[in-house]
């Protein structure tokens, strides 16, 4: 199912008040005591807690000591703290939260309107290596270079000179898990979001997430500057970010799997082990939103899905891949006038 709504897209455009943005904006910093690394937790305690529809500002930061640039770069200080607290007990991303928002229940829907994403830094990592990444045997060495970002141009300058166009979005956006699950990696993306490494979801996007915990307790991190879908050598450009969210509880919303929009497009996703399996969940849910949007049989909205829907790979990385389907708004819109 999908929802109308005052969509991220309309407020950058000035069709909401500036004066409501000023309002509502909360800031939460990257720091020990607000970042948790490597693990999503149901028990985990709110760093923040918010209201139904207003703003928050997150900072985050990426990275281990190991993918730190030598001198001449900006390190914010809050990374080094971290490392200085020690190493995560399982491997992952380093998230800022979570933030609790106020009337959120299991069954409820999470809109996250991504309004701004920003970088906090003038450099970015990449690294591949063995046992990693979409071709885990060819590679037996680590390879780990440091990036170059102009926040200014808005380019990444590669180490043969090549200057790539930056397009940042946070690689991991989720709420709590179930709390049968306990303490679950950060790595895999499931139905409460996370590690969905989708390259759509940049300024002007909004994402939907079942909610699984009272309170959602969203957190966000895995900063991209740039990545192409699949993400294929493990890494994209690995950075911090601050990005600038609304955060608004959705009733009576039937949603069981993520799901996103652009300004032109709605996003169906699936994530598995099995790259088939992923096809069929991402497809199954537009078959459904296209039906219901369209107010046509899902007949019609199979065909519909092959003959205008594009299937794309989001990530072939993450043990649990992902495949994300798009659908242009107003082939609906306009579908059974």
């Amino acid at each position: 199912f999908f929802f109308t709504h005052t969509t991220a897209y309309e407020i950058l455009s000035g069709l909401v008040g500036s004066e409501m943005c000023i309002r509502d904006r909360n800031m939460l910093g990257a720091s020990v005591k607000t970042c948790h690394w490597g693990y999503f937790d149901a028990t985990l305690p709110p760093a923040m807690t918010i209201s139904s529809g207003d703003e928050v500002v997150i900072n985050t930061v990426s990275g281990g000591p190991q993918n730190l640039p030598g001198a001449g770069f900006h390190v914010p200080q809050e990374l080094l703290d971290l490392h200085a607290a020690g190493l995560p007990t399982m491997p992952g991303h380093i998230l800022t939260g979570p933030v609790a928002v106020q009337g959120a229940m299991p069954g409820d829907v999470l809109q996250i309107d991504i309004l701004d994403v920003s970088l906090r830094q003038d450099w970015g990592f990449n690294y591949l290596g063995p046992l990693t990444g979409t071709l885990p045997q060819d590679f037996p060495d680590l390879h780990h270079t440091i990036i170059q970002l102009d926040a200014e141009r808005g380019i990444a300058t590669l180490p043969w000179g090549l200057e790539l166009k930056l397009a940042p979005f946070f690689g991991v956006m989720g709420v709590a898990p179930p709390l049968t699950w306990g303490r679950i990696s950060t790595i895999e993306p499931r139905v409460h979001g996370g590690n969905i490494d989708n390259k759509e979801l940049v300024a002007g996007t909004t994402l939907y997430l079942p909610v699984q915990m009272e309170g959602a307790l969203f957190s966000c991190g895995d900063g991209h500057g740039a990545q192409g879908d699949g993400e294929v050598c493990v890494t994209a450009i690995e950075t911090a970010l601050q990005g600038r969210f609304r955060l608004s509880v959705l009733k009576d919303h039937e949603l069981i799997y993520p799901q996103a929009e652009t300004p032109t497009h709605y996003i169906t996703m699936g994530m598995d082990a099995d790259l088939d399996r992923c096809v069929e969940m991402a497809l199954r849910d537009m078959i459904t939103l296209v039906s219901q949007r369209a107010e046509i049989s899902h007949e019609d909205a199979y065909m519909l899905c092959s003959l205008a829907g594009d299937l794309r790979i989001t990530q072939t990385v993450n043990r649990e891949k992902g495949v994300h389907m798009m659908m242009a708004k107003n082939l609906l819109d306009t579908a059974h006038h």
